[in-house]
């Protein structure tokens, strides 16, 4: 692959974004691991030729990779030199550093997988597992840790064999017995989402000797997505936990002990992280990895918030930014460093699923449980004015939970979803059946309050029983007033809520926006104590066992991942049907005909998404001339240009 050439001064280019998790808090997705989005990355497709066929022994199916449906689709070759996006001969070194603010505060652990305390960003970068994904393709994955796969035709159990050259980074080998140890923890001690759906999937895990261990799978649990629940695990050294002394669900700055290619460098608590390359990282020569993880280092600079953030950057504090605020993308990258070429501002375009931002009712409550309020609700926000007035038209709008997917419920429903929505009817609103899919109207973009909107919002909180009283605000049977509460942490989005506040009082509901802190608003939603705050429903390609925690009645006690706390059989069934089945035009079919019940429920508000990615970064940063479609991989495979770091540093900028 080439490399990406110097570039004059101005020159400003297209590109997408990366594979190591961005998030404070890992959250992980088991239907499709990281190919759809395992931390923060996507994945792509591109061709490398035929595939040679995968060894049968004893009746095992052995082989270096999986795909969900079938091997015939894996698009690398067991003997494949490197992945086709990077540069193979990128050159190691430098730093790449970026920065984060966020409503949830900074950092007080480097420990992901516990709900104690509040993890750095990247806190899960010392961790690998079994099998890796990649940017270029949707369910497969390739052996990691392991260096072969083997299960018999029935997918009934799967048996890891280790490289024999895997070492965690204080230079013990990766054993089998890590593995289990890694596996059991987890289940019994990790985030509820790993204690919640393991269990399902996994029904034991055995030890066959130091370099091979078996998990057994649950015969009731989905064919697909099985191989790589258990592949997708995180592996953590058994040995290093002991010596912690520590409870496994103990917040600590201290990390566990990992095989991956970063280690620990310099920790600020809550101001910075810096995570250096283990110079003995095991796997430097693997094919999966050749021309990924070059940076030297990775620091990430906290900040109070978004301004602060963006001051810091265009200062030089930091050299790379991707943004999210379109305000500041449309207004304020006019700043000498870029109009001199030492900062360069792209707009990369990229096919991901849009991350279903929206405002989220808490269906806990029960003046939330009739789906004309919520919907009532959901006419008062006009997207098109706040796009159009706040937003310089950057953003598109959020209808379906698979937003900007081949995914996406259309139209009418065609027969083969009839026949999946068939069995609920009369359990379903009949809409499902006679109309398309439920997309908010669009509002009049000229002025904040549609009167258009109001008048079917006004009707609908009628037919549901509330009606104006002598001071103009709804009122109930018993007299008690429509009060909505939106939970807020982040100052940037007072001047989107507080014009949606006035647009429900104008029609006589109790509404209002009550700033918090970050440490509040992670609790208050742990608790599920509030009326609506903005989340995301990250959805996948391939969509799995992850569905049950973000839709699942078995999650809706807690709001870490089924925020709206949606608890309906049928939604339970649906799930199920999506979960099990057996081929991808089954698995497509079922997922458009979950999207068009899930937007009958009118559980969210929704909000917007952007089609590209929106970076910056200073004139040193390279990257191969063709992306993957799923993600830019910025830190994945971007690198350093020794010469353009040292023009920068005889200029004074570095």
């Amino acid at each position: 692959m080439p490399d990406r050439r110097h570039r004059p001064a101005l020159d400003i280019r297209s590109a997408p974004v990366a594979r190591v998790a961005l998030r404070a808090r890992a959250r992980p997705c088991y239907s499709a691991r990281i190919a759809s989005l395992p931390l923060f990355v996507a994945a792509l497709v591109w061709a490398l030729g035929a595939m040679p066929a995968p060894a049968q022994q004893d009746d095992l199916i052995v082989t270096h990779g999986v795909a969900t449906f079938s091997l015939d689709d894996l698009t690398y070759p067991a003997d494949f030199e490197h992945l086709s996006y990077v540069n193979p001969d990128a050159p190691k070194g430098g730093e790449m550093s970026l920065s984060w603010s966020s409503a949830g505060g900074s950092f007080d652990s480097l420990h992901p997988y516990t709900n104690q305390g509040n993890p750095a960003v990247l806190s899960s970068v010392f961790f690998e597992s079994m099998l890796e994904g990649t940017l270029d393709t949707i369910g497969q994955s390739y052996c990691l840790l392991c260096e072969t796969v083997a299960y018999p035709e029935d997918q009934s159990y799967v048996i890891f064999t280790l490289r024999e050259e895997a070492s965690f980074s204080d230079g013990t080998p990766v054993t089998a017995q890590d593995v289990l140890f890694s596996y059991e923890i987890l289940r019994d001690e990790g985030l509820p989402s790993f204690r919640a759906n393991l269990p399902n999937t996994i029904a034991g895990a055995e030890v066959l000797d130091d370099r091979r261990i078996r998990f057994d799978f649950n015969p009731e649990s989905q064919v697909r997505g099985r191989i790589d629940t258990a592949g997708g695990l995180p592996v953590i050294s058994e040995a290093s936990h002991i010596a912690s002394g520590l409870d496994f669900d103990e917040s600590r700055l201290e990390p566990l002990v990992g095989s991956g290619p970063y280690v620990v460098g310099e920790i600020d608590p809550g101001r910075s992280t810096v995570f250096v390359r283990n110079p003995d990282y095991w796997g430097n020569d693997l094919p999966i990895n050749r021309g990924r993880h070059n940076f030297e280092s990775i620091r990430v600079e906290y900040y109070a918030d978004g301004i602060a953030a963006f001051e810091g950057f265009t200062a030089g504090n930091y050299l790379f930014r991707q943004e999210n605020s379109s305000q500041n993308w449309a207004n304020n990258y006019d700043f000498p460093r870029l109009q001199q070429g030492i900062v360069i501002r792209e707009e990369i375009p990229q096919g991901l699923i849009a991350s279903g931002q929206s405002f989220v009712f808490n269906l806990r409550r029960e003046k939330f449980d009739d789906p004309r309020v919520r919907e009532a609700i959901a006419l008062m926000f006009n997207f098109e004015w706040t796009n159009q007035t706040l937003f310089a038209g950057l953003y598109q709008h959020i209808d379906s939970f698979w937003e900007n997917t081949h995914l996406e419920a259309e139209g009418l429903p065609p027969p083969e979803e009839l026949a999946v929505l068939e069995p609920f009817r009369g359990q379903i609103p009949d809409e499902v059946f006679t109309d398309p899919p439920f997309s908010t109207p669009a509002s009049d973009p000229n002025r904040t309050f549609d009167r258009r909107q109001a008048r079917r919002a006004t009707a609908l909180l009628e037919e549901a029983g509330w009606t104006p009283g002598d001071d103009g605000m709804l009122r109930n049977a018993a007299g008690e007033t429509l009060e909505v509460e939106f939970l807020n942490a982040g100052p940037l989005f007072d001047r989107i809520i507080n014009p949606y506040v006035e647009n429900l009082r104008a029609i006589g509901i109790d509404a209002s926006m009550n700033r918090v802190d970050g440490a509040q608003m992670s609790q208050r939603q742990r608790d599920a104590d509030f009326d609506m705050l903005t989340d995301h429903f990250p959805m996948s390609y391939e969509p799995g066992n992850s569905l049950r925690q973000y839709f699942g009645t078995l999650g809706a006690d807690e709001a870490l991942f089924n925020v709206a706390g949606l608890a309906d059989p049928v939604i339970d069934e649906l799930l199920e049907v999506v979960i099990r089945a057996e081929t991808r035009e089954e698995m497509e079919v079922a997922t458009r005909a979950l999207d068009r019940v899930l937007r009958a429920y009118r559980i969210r508000v929704p909000q917007w998404y952007n089609d590209s990615s929106w970076v910056a970064y200073y004139n040193h940063y390279r990257y191969p001339e063709e992306l993957p479609p799923y993600g830019i991989g910025f830190l994945d495979f971007w690198w350093v240009d020794p010469e353009a770091e040292q023009a920068l540093r005889d200029q004074g900028v570095l």
